[in-house]
């Protein structure tokens, strides 16, 4: 019984989870997928509209890339896109995310009869890196595990009234189904209603004709009732043909075809294969992976004496798994909204669960920890920049890294504080993350006003490396024209400057671009390179961090005559 969690040790990490989640909202740098950039361009484009209906976006073949809810989301945030910033898109991410912590606490502390298990469910969740990382952007995964977790949290936590319930219950689970359809895809119609099918089989005693008998039409209700909120879609959109080729066949339907070989060959082998998917599955639990671990072969020990919602929790797990195992693409993002079920298992089996998980989770975050202040000590005190002091950190980044680490120490080797000391780890490793990274969000990543006004409505053409990376500039140069070129041509300081007006031209640091007589620097900024060679991870690793990990900036005016745009394709689209 080594590791009690106490409301004290609670309220603490509520309030340094809280701060987590809020701390780097804004950031460019945080945690995240590359869809939000071009979810950030398809909001501003149909904002620019001014419909809700048809979505708008000038990238090819990305237009209804998603159902409009979490565009939707996006315009209402941000006003129209009146007030555009990463905080104001992320914030209703980070409000479904707490909703839904909030809820996994009402049920796991209803059924257990414990309120600290239903505080330790909530805080297990939010633990996890993949809850940190999707459920913070500016995605379509918050809201989706939302909607699709209430249903089977309402059922945990009303238990009979809602198992027996005729008509309410599950015209309320089709409203949220269809919700969870109408921001991800009507392809979670499918996990969703087979959960349920299992959760009423499991109710019935594993009598299949009572649960035909009582609740097939319930599940009926549920799974039509959800397609017809998605429906919606191609009721009010004025081109449903072009939701049905691009998100229908394009975006769902694709899914199915072999990816490399053949489909039945991609199921076990290769990145696609479904021992992937169980790796990446397990993988979402970040630093807590062999928590999770521990905790399944604990399940697997007791199965015999498992209460009704432990066994309910794990067919949730077993519905979503089986049915994402069948899609030739596989991957651990689309059982997101089955990791809260993770989190409650967790925190069920907590008092229970040896200590050599926690003990790993711990060495995970000493091994971050240390990585993060090793290459916080190279960058401030290796004089990089050329110049001393240009990347600086507050007293707080400091402070923040050795309570981090001396926690993290401490719980690695005092036994019965351990698990909690685990769990706070979590959270203070990823505000470590965030703080290391904070001089870039500062003036030393950024252009300056003045630069900034010299470049209004001027046409600038930016390096991309994926689609809609614009949009990341357009945070950085607001009121300019941007345009894409590749961007492996961005040190090619003579090639870009002899083709482009206003061009932004990559150096290492500590050294300025080669250019023309007539060439002018209007700005200046420090970058993090995205992409590296194996030669340069090499380098960065015996010491030199600010040599291939960033680059020198600079926006160059230069007397070449505005190209033809319509004879240049825009990299970004």
């Amino acid at each position: 019984m080594r590791g009690s969690f106490s409301y004290r040790s609670a309220l603490l990490i509520l309030l340094l989870g809280v701060f987590t989640y809020l701390y780097g909202l804004d950031s460019r740098f945080a945690p995240k997928n590359g869809d939000e950039y071009p979810y950030m361009h398809i909001v501003r484009m149909t904002a620019d509209v001014g419909h809700w209906l048809p979505l708008q976006s000038e990238m090819d073949g990305i237009k209804n890339t998603k159902p409009p809810l979490i565009f939707w989301q996006g315009i209402a945030s941000t006003h129209w896109a009146s007030q555009w910033s990463l905080a104001h898109l992320r914030w209703p991410s980070v409000l479904y995310t707490g909703l839904t912590a909030f809820f996994l606490f009402l049920a796991v502390r209803r059924f257990s009869g414990k309120t600290q298990t239903g505080l330790l469910a909530a805080l297990v969740w939010l633990s996890f890196f993949a809850t940190y990382r999707y459920g913070r952007p500016f995605l379509a995964d918050p809201p989706e595990v939302f909607w699709i977790s209430l249903p089977f949290l309402a059922l945990l936590y009303w238990g009979r009234s809602a198992f027996e319930s005729k008509l309410f219950f599950p015209l309320l689970a089709g409203i949220c189904f269809g919700l969870a359809l109408f921001a991800k895809s009507f392809a979670y119609i499918v996990p969703a209603t087979f959960a349920l099918g299992l959760y009423y089989w499991r109710w019935r005693q594993w009598s299949i004709p009572k649960t035909l008998i009582h609740d097939l039409y319930k599940i009926f209700i549920a799974g039509i009732l959800a397609l017809a909120v998605f429906a919606l879609w191609f009721a009010f959109d004025p081109n449903p043909e072009a939701v049905w080729k691009e998100f229908v066949l394009g975006e769902n339907a694709g899914k199915f075809t072999a990816r490399n070989s053949n489909y039945l060959l991609d199921l076990i082998r290769g990145g696609d294969s479904i021992w992937l998917l169980l790796l990446t599955t397990l993988a979402n639990a970040g630093l807590f992976f062999f928590v999770l671990i521990s905790t399944l072969l604990q399940c697997w020990r007791e199965r015999r004496f498992m209460d009704i919602e432990e066994v309910l929790l794990l067919l949730l797990i077993v519905a979503f798994l089986i049915v994402f195992s069948l899609p030739s693409q596989r991957s651990g993002r689309y059982l997101l909204p089955v990791m809260p079920a993770f989190a409650a298992l967790i925190a069920l089996h907590w008092e229970r669960l040896p200590l050599w998980g926690f003990r790993a989770a711990l060495f995970l975050q000493i091994s971050v920890l240390a990585l993060l202040l090793w290459l916080g000590t190279n960058l401030q005190f290796s004089g990089f920049m050329g110049e001393a002091g240009a990347w600086i950190y507050s007293y707080c980044h400091w402070l923040l890294m050795a309570t981090a680490l001396i926690i993290a120490l401490i719980g690695l080797f005092q036994h019965t504080h351990a698990k909690t000391l685990a769990l706070a780890g979590c959270f203070l490793s990823y505000c470590a993350l965030t703080s290391s990274l904070a001089p870039l969000e500062g003036q030393l990543g950024r252009y300056s006003a003045t630069t900034i006004a010299q470049l209004q409505g001027k046409d600038v053409w930016i390096p991309c490396d994926y689609r809609a990376k614009d949009e990341e500039y357009r945070l950085l140069l607001p009121g300019t024209k941007l345009h894409g070129y590749l961007a492996k041509n961005s040190a090619d300081a003579h090639g870009l400057t002899s083709s482009y007006p206003v061009v932004a031209v990559h150096t290492p640091l500590g050294s300025a671009p080669i250019l023309c007589d007539s060439c002018e620097v209007v700005g200046q900024r420090m970058e993090m390179k995205a992409r590296h060679s194996n030669a340069e991870i090499i380098e960065m690793l015996q010491g030199q961090i600010g040599k291939h990990l960033f680059v020198n900036e600079y926006l160059v005016a230069t007397p070449v005559a505005m190209p033809d745009l319509a004879n240049i394709k825009d990299v970004c689209r």
